[in-house]
């Protein structure tokens, strides 16, 4: 994955609590010294203070990263555990909205890929109650959605130069960022619909579901014409 190094960590760091403290504090105690309320030179004092504000934010709130999880330690593996798997592939991927690297997703697409795993998460306890004879191994293709579907999303998502995520606007006359949100919300309706089936004991149903997730997705990651993210 593509990363801008420098550029991220400065930004995180920009972005932190700690810094938004410690900048505010020196605001303020430069404004008192220029008011005459402090006589004293601006340039140390303020140093301090912003110090001061900093170490108190970092201890509040966490310190900044200076960098975030690299994508080659997210582990997306579908192995012979697929609940395992799939509960692993969904920590990473809230690791990774949380980490947010070059600021790229905006704190709207953020919300609906945390909705989606939770609804993926409820999904699975709801087939664990009424699976009624379903082979979670066999049928249960609705795992790609965590385990490669969004995976891949995600990985051209972040492929994209930071500047260009909210500003390019693709075959669809959406920007980037406002895609992976379209996308986010679609799987989230689908695995809603899985759930349902499964509190309905309409196995049918929920092969069918499967069914679509698997052709229409399967082929959308596939296809060569997919510049940036699942269509």
């Amino acid at each position: 994955m593509k990363t801008t190094g420098f550029t991220e960590s400065a930004t995180r760091v920009l972005f932190s609590p700690a810094n938004w403290i410690g900048t505010s504090l020196a605001a303020g105690t430069v404004a008192m010294v220029g008011m005459g309320w402090l006589a004293t030179s601006w340039l140390p004092i303020g140093a301090l203070a912003y110090g001061a504000g900093f170490a108190v934010g970092g201890m509040w709130f966490g310190w900044p990263k200076l960098s975030g999880p690299d994508w080659s330690e997210l582990s997306f593996a579908d192995d012979e555990d697929t609940r395992a798997a799939t509960a692993r592939a969904l920590a990473a991927i809230r690791r990774l909205v949380e980490a947010n690297p070059g600021r790229r997703l905006s704190a709207n697409t953020g919300i609906k890929l945390n909705k989606l795993c939770d609804s993926i998460e409820a999904m699975l306890k709801q087939w664990e109650k009424t699976s009624d004879g379903l082979s979670l191994e066999d049928t249960f293709h609705a795992r790609n959605i965590a385990l490669r579907y969004l995976p891949e999303a995600l990985q051209r998502f972040w492929d994209l130069p930071a500047n260009l995520v909210h500003t390019k606007t693709l075959d669809n006359g959406l920007t980037p960022d406002a895609t992976l949100g379209q996308t986010a919300d679609e799987l989230t309706a689908k695995v809603n619909a899985l759930s349902s089936a499964l509190a309905a004991h309409d196995t049918q149903a929920f092969l069918d579901h499967s069914k679509f997730l698997s052709q229409k997705f399967a082929v959308s990651s596939a296809s060569a014409d997919a510049p940036v993210l699942l269509k």
